[in-house]
């Protein structure tokens, strides 16, 4: 996964986007704790949101 946020923020998108259905989806598949990629996207004012499935 990429380590700059931004590029983190599109990959992450990308992927909830075209192939889950959640966040924990994707971390449970990809071995991501959903905690640490919060708080990393968080740096860049970026949360989850739930009903749309992407970081805003």
């Amino acid at each position: 996964m990429p380590s700059d946020p931004v590029m983190l923020l599109s990959f992450i998108n990308m992927k909830l986007r075209d192939f889950y259905p959640s966040l924990e989806a994707l971390c449970d598949d990809l071995g991501v704790d959903a905690g640490e990629l919060q708080t990393r996207l968080a740096t860049i004012d970026c949360h989850y949101d739930v009903a749309l499935n992407k970081f805003i």
